[in-house]
């Protein structure tokens, strides 16, 4: 069987069931996230964790990105069977918020949720890759399909804020679980794609990859942008929350850089900057976007700030994703996801843990840190640049 750089592109009748199908699925792991990510440290404190435990909890999935992670996605490609590692991992994600939800323990919450991360966090790489190996055999674009999971965040996220009005916050883990429950049943209909004989890259093709200058920069620049935004992760709606704002309020800025997100993803096939440039944006876009957090501006300046996610991370994916499908052979674009999440699990684990500690001692103050980050990240990029659009696909040659 040809590998799917080989395959033609295939009918607009296969192609619209695989975009939505995989549109679904997007929708409900993000879901997921728009519940877990604001209201998930907001459930730890209500059963009584304080921040220094909240932000080594919630450390544990960036640390499983750069542990666990490239195994499973490794795994995966091997097998030729992403779609089957993405079921599987929906499924056990399941029952691992249900697991944390009857524990009320420090450690064993932190136990309990690296056993469930180590599930979790393979699932997004798992389908990032499994949608740009659609880019390449059904000819779709990234940005519309990935744009439902940006939506149906936003959905999870007023869902749950609008519960956390209504349920004491120790109920809230069992949205979680329900979002996590959806996720799990549409993984079953997702469209198959992957072949059942291995695929023939170059041999080297993997390895080479961690010798290419270029995807290094690419991984490294993603990471620093992207893992900037930890410490607004972890605390935002603990800072909003003790200023008293509730929880439907939280939910919204929340939603609103969401939306902006999705704008952005909806306008990136109208797009005409190189990837790279895109990055670049992102990074600039983040570090302004932290700086003006960091001075605990009112709801209203917030609100605005908080549109600044559009470019802090939809521009920054959108770079990264467009550079991945040039950069990284077909054949080996999971594992090189796989390495995309892990060098991203890294920083952001130490940027959660260092958030955590100064939080603690300076509040707002740990968003200056991610404004140096986000810097960091956009520099890295301008450098690589001229590199990066001379040499596509250079990793299929070790470099």
């Amino acid at each position: 069987m040809p590998s799917e750089s080989q395959i033609p592109i295939a009918s607009s009748h296969l192609s619209r069931r695989f975009a939505v199908r995989l549109a679904l699925f997007y929708g409900a792991i993000f879901a997921l996230s728009g519940s877990q990510l604001p209201f998930f440290p907001v459930w730890l404190r209500g059963v009584g964790i304080d921040a220094a435990w909240i932000g080594i909890i919630s450390a544990v999935p960036a640390v499983t990105r750069f542990t666990i992670l490239p195994l499973v996605t490794s795994f995966a490609e091997r097998k030729a069977a992403v779609r089957g590692a993405m079921i599987i991992t929906a499924v056990i994600t399941t029952f691992g918020f249900a697991a944390i939800g009857t524990q009320h323990l420090p450690a064993a919450v932190f136990l309990a949720y690296v056993v469930t991360a180590a599930a979790w966090t393979p699932t997004v790489p798992l389908t990032d890759a499994y949608a740009l190996r659609g880019v390449v055999r059904y000819g779709i674009d990234y940005g519309p399909v990935r744009l439902w999971g940006s939506a149906a965040f936003i959905v999870g996220a007023l869902g749950c804020g609008w519960l956390a009005d209504l349920i004491a916050a120790k109920h809230l883990i069992w949205i979680i679980a329900a979002a996590a429950a959806l996720g799990a049943v549409i993984s079953f209909g997702l469209q198959p794609l992957d072949s059942r004989k291995a695929p023939t890259p170059v041999q080297q093709g993997p390895v080479a990859l961690l010798r290419d200058p270029g995807f290094l920069a690419i991984i490294a620049a993603s990471a620093l942008i992207q893992g900037s935004h930890s410490a607004y992760y972890v605390f935002g709606s603990i800072t909003w929350q003790l200023a008293g704002l509730g929880g439907f309020t939280i939910a919204a800025l929340w939603a609103l850089g969401v939306v902006a997100e999705i704008v952005v993803f909806a306008l990136s096939p109208r797009f005409t900057l190189q990837p790279s440039t895109l990055v670049v944006i992102g990074g600039l876009g983040a570090m302004a976007r932290w700086l003006i957090t960091a001075q605990e501006p009112p709801v209203a300046v917030l609100a605005v700030v908080q549109l600044a996610h559009g470019l802090s991370f939809g521009v920054t994916q959108l770079g990264t994703m467009g550079l991945m499908v040039r950069h990284v052979p077909v054949p080996i674009i999971t594992r090189a996801q796989g390495y995309l999440a892990a060098c991203g699990g890294i920083v952001a684990s130490s940027a959660s843990i260092v958030s955590g500690l100064i939080y603690a001692r300076y509040g707002q103050g740990a968003y200056y840190p991610m404004a140096l980050m986000a810097l960091s990240g956009a520099i890295v990029m301008w450098s690589a640049r001229k590199y990066l659009e001379s040499h596509p696909q250079s990793a299929a040659s070790g470099g």
